[in-house]
Protein backbone atom coordinates (compact mmCIF):
# COMPACT_ATOMS: atom_id res chain seq x y z
CA UNK A 1 0.00 0.00 0.00
CA UNK A 2 0.94 3.68 -0.55
CA UNK A 3 0.23 6.83 1.13
CA UNK A 4 0.63 9.88 -1.39
CA UNK A 5 1.37 13.33 0.59
CA UNK A 6 1.81 17.05 -0.20
CA UNK A 7 4.40 18.37 0.52
CA UNK A 8 5.71 22.54 0.61
CA UNK A 9 8.82 24.01 0.99
CA UNK A 10 9.24 25.07 4.64
CA UNK A 11 10.71 28.30 3.09
CA UNK A 12 8.48 28.73 0.04
CA UNK A 13 4.97 27.93 0.31
CA UNK A 14 4.85 28.46 -3.71
CA UNK A 15 6.98 25.41 -3.65
CA UNK A 16 5.28 22.29 -3.12
CA UNK A 17 4.91 18.53 -4.69
CA UNK A 18 3.01 15.13 -4.34
CA UNK A 19 5.08 12.30 -3.46
CA UNK A 20 3.92 8.63 -2.61
CA UNK A 21 5.92 6.56 -0.60
CA UNK A 22 5.43 2.90 0.37
CA UNK A 23 3.61 2.34 4.29
CA UNK A 24 5.43 0.72 6.38
CA UNK A 25 4.43 -2.30 8.02
CA UNK A 26 2.48 -1.72 11.22
CA UNK A 27 4.10 -2.55 14.65
CA UNK A 28 2.52 -3.83 17.84
CA UNK A 29 0.51 -0.98 19.17
CA UNK A 30 -0.16 0.39 15.82
CA UNK A 31 -3.15 1.64 13.77
CA UNK A 32 -3.05 2.47 10.17
CA UNK A 33 -5.65 5.61 9.32
CA UNK A 34 -7.36 6.37 5.75
CA UNK A 35 -7.93 10.12 6.05
CA UNK A 36 -11.37 10.76 4.58
CA UNK A 37 -11.56 14.42 4.42
CA UNK A 38 -10.11 17.61 5.79
CA UNK A 39 -11.05 21.19 5.73
CA UNK A 40 -8.48 24.15 4.39
CA UNK A 41 -8.57 27.67 5.40
CA UNK A 42 -6.41 30.49 5.56
CA UNK A 43 -5.33 29.18 9.63
CA UNK A 44 -3.27 26.21 7.50
CA UNK A 45 -1.31 28.90 5.28
CA UNK A 46 -0.38 30.27 8.81
CA UNK A 47 0.47 27.11 10.25
CA UNK A 48 3.53 26.91 7.51
CA UNK A 49 4.37 30.62 7.75
CA UNK A 50 5.01 30.16 11.44
CA UNK A 51 5.75 26.46 11.20
CA UNK A 52 9.66 26.36 12.31
CA UNK A 53 8.84 29.55 15.00
CA UNK A 54 5.64 27.13 16.82
CA UNK A 55 6.47 23.97 15.73
CA UNK A 56 4.07 22.67 13.10
CA UNK A 57 6.18 20.63 10.72
CA UNK A 58 7.22 18.85 13.57
CA UNK A 59 3.80 16.85 13.53
CA UNK A 60 4.23 14.72 10.36
CA UNK A 61 7.95 14.84 9.08
CA UNK A 62 8.35 13.58 5.71
CA UNK A 63 10.38 10.42 5.36
CA UNK A 64 12.02 11.68 2.02
CA UNK A 65 13.50 15.23 3.11
CA UNK A 66 17.15 14.77 2.51
CA UNK A 67 17.90 18.45 2.86
CA UNK A 68 15.34 19.13 5.72
CA UNK A 69 13.31 21.97 4.12
CA UNK A 70 10.17 20.05 2.79
CA UNK A 71 7.10 19.61 5.27
CA UNK A 72 3.65 18.50 5.83
CA UNK A 73 0.72 21.34 6.72
CA UNK A 74 -1.54 19.92 9.65
CA UNK A 75 -4.99 19.93 8.58
CA UNK A 76 -8.59 19.36 10.45
CA UNK A 77 -10.36 16.29 9.50
CA UNK A 78 -11.89 12.94 9.62
CA UNK A 79 -10.10 9.63 9.12
CA UNK A 80 -11.01 5.91 9.24
CA UNK A 81 -8.79 2.65 10.74
CA UNK A 82 -7.93 0.66 8.20
CA UNK A 83 -5.51 -1.58 10.02
CA UNK A 84 -4.73 -2.21 13.30
CA UNK A 85 -2.27 -3.35 15.77
CA UNK A 86 -3.89 -1.91 18.59
CA UNK A 87 -6.89 -4.12 20.69
CA UNK A 88 -8.51 -1.05 21.60
CA UNK A 89 -8.87 0.52 18.28
CA UNK A 90 -10.63 -1.70 15.90
CA UNK A 91 -10.62 -1.35 12.25
CA UNK A 92 -13.71 0.62 10.92
CA UNK A 93 -13.12 3.20 13.86
CA UNK A 94 -13.71 6.36 12.51
CA UNK A 95 -11.42 9.26 14.21
CA UNK A 96 -11.47 13.78 13.90
CA UNK A 97 -8.45 15.20 14.27
CA UNK A 98 -4.92 16.34 13.24
CA UNK A 99 -3.79 14.74 10.53
CA UNK A 100 -1.29 15.36 7.75
CA UNK A 101 -2.19 16.54 3.79
CA UNK A 102 -1.87 12.91 2.97
CA UNK A 103 -4.03 10.04 1.90
CA UNK A 104 -3.06 8.04 5.32
CA UNK A 105 -1.02 8.41 8.45
CA UNK A 106 0.43 5.95 11.24
CA UNK A 107 -0.54 6.10 14.81
CA UNK A 108 0.15 4.50 17.91
CA UNK A 109 -2.98 5.06 19.96
CA UNK A 110 -2.35 6.02 23.64
CA UNK A 111 -4.70 7.13 26.61
CA UNK A 112 -7.63 5.45 24.89
CA UNK A 113 -10.97 5.96 26.55
CA UNK A 114 -14.58 5.35 25.02
CA UNK A 115 -14.55 9.25 23.45
CA UNK A 116 -10.88 10.02 22.76
CA UNK A 117 -7.47 8.66 22.24
CA UNK A 118 -3.83 10.27 21.56
CA UNK A 119 -1.19 9.92 19.07
CA UNK A 120 1.85 8.61 20.97
CA UNK A 121 4.22 9.06 17.94
CA UNK A 122 7.37 9.62 19.50
CA UNK A 123 8.06 12.27 17.67
CA UNK A 124 5.01 13.61 18.88
CA UNK A 125 6.10 13.31 22.85
CA UNK A 126 7.04 17.27 23.39
CA UNK A 127 3.97 18.90 21.15
CA UNK A 128 1.20 20.53 22.43
CA UNK A 129 -1.36 17.74 23.71
CA UNK A 130 -4.43 19.49 22.35
CA UNK A 131 -2.87 18.59 18.87
CA UNK A 132 -2.42 15.06 19.56
CA UNK A 133 -5.62 14.54 21.25
CA UNK A 134 -8.33 12.61 18.79
CA UNK A 135 -11.99 12.10 18.98
CA UNK A 136 -13.33 8.40 18.70
CA UNK A 137 -16.85 9.49 16.93
CA UNK A 138 -18.44 6.06 17.90
CA UNK A 139 -18.29 7.58 21.57
CA UNK A 140 -19.43 10.99 20.71
CA UNK A 141 -22.94 11.32 21.63
CA UNK A 142 -24.58 12.95 19.32
CA UNK A 143 -22.19 13.15 16.46
CA UNK A 144 -23.56 14.01 13.48
CA UNK A 145 -21.73 13.17 10.27
CA UNK A 146 -23.81 15.80 8.75
CA UNK A 147 -21.73 18.31 10.21
CA UNK A 148 -18.71 16.93 9.32
CA UNK A 149 -17.89 19.51 7.28
CA UNK A 150 -18.84 22.59 9.58
CA UNK A 151 -16.22 20.61 12.09
CA UNK A 152 -13.58 20.08 10.44
CA UNK A 153 -13.59 23.85 8.63
CA UNK A 154 -15.03 26.15 11.25
CA UNK A 155 -14.39 24.07 15.07
CA UNK A 156 -10.95 24.31 14.94
CA UNK A 157 -11.16 28.43 14.37
CA UNK A 158 -14.22 28.95 16.27
CA UNK A 159 -11.97 26.69 19.25
CA UNK A 160 -9.93 30.00 18.95
CA UNK A 161 -12.31 32.55 18.54
CA UNK A 162 -13.79 31.11 21.54
CA UNK A 163 -10.44 31.57 22.99
CA UNK A 164 -9.57 34.99 22.21
CA UNK A 165 -12.50 36.36 23.88
CA UNK A 166 -12.28 34.18 27.66
CA UNK A 167 -8.70 35.75 27.27
CA UNK A 168 -9.26 39.34 26.44
CA UNK A 169 -12.47 39.19 29.22
CA UNK A 170 -10.24 37.37 31.67
CA UNK A 171 -7.97 40.08 31.32
CA UNK A 172 -10.44 43.08 31.32
CA UNK A 173 -9.88 43.99 27.89
CA UNK A 174 -6.75 45.34 29.02
CA UNK A 175 -8.75 48.16 30.13
CA UNK A 176 -9.82 49.16 26.12
CA UNK A 177 -12.86 50.72 25.41
CA UNK A 178 -12.80 49.41 21.59
CA UNK A 179 -11.71 46.78 20.07
CA UNK A 180 -9.99 46.48 16.53
CA UNK A 181 -10.37 43.14 14.85
CA UNK A 182 -8.20 43.16 11.64
CA UNK A 183 -8.99 41.03 8.54
CA UNK A 184 -12.71 40.69 9.85
CA UNK A 185 -13.43 38.65 7.01
CA UNK A 186 -11.50 35.60 7.92
CA UNK A 187 -13.46 33.09 9.53
CA UNK A 188 -11.41 33.31 13.05
CA UNK A 189 -12.30 36.94 13.40
CA UNK A 190 -15.70 36.22 12.29
CA UNK A 191 -16.36 33.71 15.23
CA UNK A 192 -14.35 36.23 17.13
CA UNK A 193 -17.04 39.12 15.70
CA UNK A 194 -20.10 36.27 17.43
CA UNK A 195 -18.47 35.95 20.32
CA UNK A 196 -18.22 39.88 20.86
CA UNK A 197 -22.00 40.45 19.87
CA UNK A 198 -23.34 37.78 22.26
CA UNK A 199 -21.00 39.54 25.24
CA UNK A 200 -22.79 42.86 26.94
CA UNK A 201 -19.52 43.39 28.60
CA UNK A 202 -17.46 43.55 25.57
CA UNK A 203 -16.45 46.93 24.20
CA UNK A 204 -17.20 48.49 21.01
CA UNK A 205 -15.66 45.96 18.37
CA UNK A 206 -14.18 47.93 14.64
CA UNK A 207 -13.51 45.49 11.94
CA UNK A 208 -11.06 46.23 9.56
CA UNK A 209 -11.07 44.87 5.99
CA UNK A 210 -9.91 45.70 2.45
CA UNK A 211 -11.55 47.18 -0.12
CA UNK A 212 -12.83 44.04 -1.77
CA UNK A 213 -14.33 42.67 1.04
CA UNK A 214 -15.61 45.73 2.63
CA UNK A 215 -19.66 44.87 1.54
CA UNK A 216 -19.01 40.86 2.88
CA UNK A 217 -18.36 42.15 6.08
CA UNK A 218 -20.90 44.68 6.67
CA UNK A 219 -23.32 42.14 5.63
CA UNK A 220 -22.69 40.08 8.56
CA UNK A 221 -23.74 42.71 10.95
CA UNK A 222 -21.95 41.66 13.59
CA UNK A 223 -19.45 44.76 14.51
CA UNK A 224 -20.17 47.84 15.97
CA UNK A 225 -18.51 49.52 12.79
CA UNK A 226 -16.58 48.34 9.76
CA UNK A 227 -13.34 50.07 8.04
CA UNK A 228 -11.12 49.55 5.47
CA UNK A 229 -7.31 49.67 6.19
CA UNK A 230 -6.93 52.77 4.25
CA UNK A 231 -9.25 54.65 6.83
CA UNK A 232 -7.17 53.97 9.88
CA UNK A 233 -6.58 57.44 10.87
CA UNK A 234 -10.51 57.71 11.19
CA UNK A 235 -10.09 55.31 14.18
CA UNK A 236 -10.55 57.25 17.67
CA UNK A 237 -7.17 57.68 18.98
CA UNK A 238 -8.53 59.15 22.49
CA UNK A 239 -10.07 55.93 23.22
CA UNK A 240 -8.27 53.01 25.09
CA UNK A 241 -7.77 50.16 22.33
CA UNK A 242 -7.22 46.30 21.92
CA UNK A 243 -6.56 45.21 18.55
CA UNK A 244 -6.48 41.55 17.63
CA UNK A 245 -4.67 40.76 14.35
CA UNK A 246 -5.76 37.91 12.07
CA UNK A 247 -3.47 39.33 9.36
CA UNK A 248 -0.13 39.54 10.16
CA UNK A 249 0.53 42.96 8.23
CA UNK A 250 3.64 44.77 8.91
CA UNK A 251 1.83 47.66 7.08
CA UNK A 252 -1.37 47.78 8.71
CA UNK A 253 -0.27 46.54 12.18
CA UNK A 254 2.81 49.64 12.40
CA UNK A 255 0.80 52.50 11.19
CA UNK A 256 -2.29 51.30 13.54
CA UNK A 257 0.14 51.19 16.44
CA UNK A 258 1.79 54.53 15.56
CA UNK A 259 -1.90 56.09 15.14
CA UNK A 260 -2.95 54.74 18.54
CA UNK A 261 0.38 55.28 20.69
CA UNK A 262 0.11 54.90 24.00
CA UNK A 263 -3.59 54.28 24.14
CA UNK A 264 -2.69 51.02 22.05
CA UNK A 265 -2.80 48.78 24.91
CA UNK A 266 -2.37 45.25 24.14
CA UNK A 267 -2.13 43.67 20.31
CA UNK A 268 -2.89 39.37 20.27
CA UNK A 269 -1.36 38.63 16.93
CA UNK A 270 -3.24 35.36 15.79
CA UNK A 271 -2.85 35.11 12.13
CA UNK A 272 -1.17 35.76 8.90
CA UNK A 273 -3.70 35.95 6.05
CA UNK A 274 -1.29 38.83 4.55
CA UNK A 275 1.51 36.56 5.28
CA UNK A 276 3.78 37.90 2.30
CA UNK A 277 3.33 41.49 4.38
CA UNK A 278 4.78 40.23 7.41
CA UNK A 279 7.89 42.99 8.50
CA UNK A 280 6.85 45.36 10.69
CA UNK A 281 7.72 48.55 10.50
CA UNK A 282 8.83 50.91 13.27
CA UNK A 283 5.89 52.32 14.62
CA UNK A 284 5.09 48.87 16.10
CA UNK A 285 5.08 48.32 19.58
CA UNK A 286 6.45 44.80 20.54
CA UNK A 287 6.19 45.18 23.95
CA UNK A 288 2.66 45.50 24.34
CA UNK A 289 2.17 42.64 21.70
CA UNK A 290 2.08 38.75 21.48
CA UNK A 291 1.84 35.78 19.61
CA UNK A 292 -1.57 34.24 20.43
CA UNK A 293 -1.56 30.56 21.06
CA UNK A 294 -4.78 29.01 21.77
CA UNK A 295 -3.48 25.45 22.83
CA UNK A 296 -1.21 27.83 25.87
CA UNK A 297 -5.14 28.81 26.71
CA UNK A 298 -7.17 25.73 26.36
CA UNK A 299 -4.17 24.18 28.87
CA UNK A 300 -4.25 27.09 30.95
CA UNK A 301 -8.22 26.37 31.26
CA UNK A 302 -8.24 23.05 31.66
CA UNK A 303 -6.66 23.58 34.63
CA UNK A 304 -8.17 26.15 35.86
CA UNK A 305 -12.16 24.53 34.94
CA UNK A 306 -11.42 21.01 35.56
CA UNK A 307 -11.40 17.83 32.88
CA UNK A 308 -13.51 18.11 30.22
CA UNK A 309 -15.17 21.74 31.15
CA UNK A 310 -13.52 23.96 28.19
CA UNK A 311 -14.30 20.74 25.88
CA UNK A 312 -17.75 21.39 26.71
CA UNK A 313 -18.14 24.94 26.54
CA UNK A 314 -15.88 25.61 23.01
CA UNK A 315 -18.46 22.95 21.62
CA UNK A 316 -21.45 24.45 22.49
CA UNK A 317 -20.11 27.68 21.33
CA UNK A 318 -18.79 25.88 17.88
CA UNK A 319 -22.26 24.43 17.74
CA UNK A 320 -24.17 27.66 18.20
CA UNK A 321 -21.86 29.55 15.95
CA UNK A 322 -21.61 26.95 13.30
CA UNK A 323 -25.35 26.57 12.65
CA UNK A 324 -25.28 30.61 12.32
CA UNK A 325 -22.63 30.69 9.76
CA UNK A 326 -24.74 28.65 7.20
CA UNK A 327 -26.49 31.86 6.21
CA UNK A 328 -23.23 33.00 4.47
CA UNK A 329 -20.99 30.22 4.25
CA UNK A 330 -20.76 27.63 1.13
CA UNK A 331 -18.79 24.52 1.13
CA UNK A 332 -16.92 23.67 -1.86
CA UNK A 333 -14.91 20.20 -2.39
CA UNK A 334 -12.33 19.04 -3.92
CA UNK A 335 -11.94 15.51 -5.31
CA UNK A 336 -8.54 14.25 -4.23
CA UNK A 337 -5.01 15.09 -3.39
CA UNK A 338 -3.98 15.70 -7.08
CA UNK A 339 -6.29 18.75 -7.61
CA UNK A 340 -5.19 20.08 -4.08
CA UNK A 341 -2.23 22.20 -5.75
CA UNK A 342 -4.48 24.88 -7.43
CA UNK A 343 -6.91 25.07 -4.67
CA UNK A 344 -4.26 25.66 -2.18
CA UNK A 345 -1.85 28.09 -4.08
CA UNK A 346 -5.52 30.22 -4.55
CA UNK A 347 -5.88 29.79 -0.74
CA UNK A 348 -2.01 31.02 -0.12
CA UNK A 349 -2.75 33.85 -2.72
CA UNK A 350 -6.35 35.11 -0.74
CA UNK A 351 -8.32 34.19 -3.88
CA UNK A 352 -10.45 32.46 -2.21
CA UNK A 353 -13.57 34.26 -0.66
CA UNK A 354 -14.02 34.34 3.01
CA UNK A 355 -17.28 33.01 2.49
CA UNK A 356 -16.35 29.62 0.94
CA UNK A 357 -15.13 26.89 2.88
CA UNK A 358 -12.99 24.56 1.39
CA UNK A 359 -13.03 20.62 1.53
CA UNK A 360 -10.89 17.79 0.50
CA UNK A 361 -12.72 14.80 -0.16
CA UNK A 362 -10.04 11.73 -0.04
CA UNK A 363 -12.93 8.95 0.58
CA UNK A 364 -12.30 7.66 -3.27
Amino acid sequence: MTVQQFQVRKDDLSSHRLVRQEVPELEDGEVLVKVDRFGLTANNITYGVVGERIGYWNFFPPADNDDGGWGIIPVWGFADVVASQAPDVPVGERLYGYFPMATHLVMRPDRVSETRLSDAAAHRAALPPVYNSYMRLAGQPGYERAFDNARMVLHPLYATSFCLQDFFSDNGWFGAEQVIVISASSKTAIGLAYALADNANAPKSIGMTSNRNLELVKSLDLYDDVLTYDAIASVDAGRPTAIIDMSGSGTVLSDLHSHLGDNMRYCSNVGVTHWSENQMGPGFIRERSAMFFAPGHIQKRAGEWGKGEFEKRAFAFWRSVAEKSGSWLTYETTAGLQDVESVFDDLRDGKISPHTGLVIDLSS
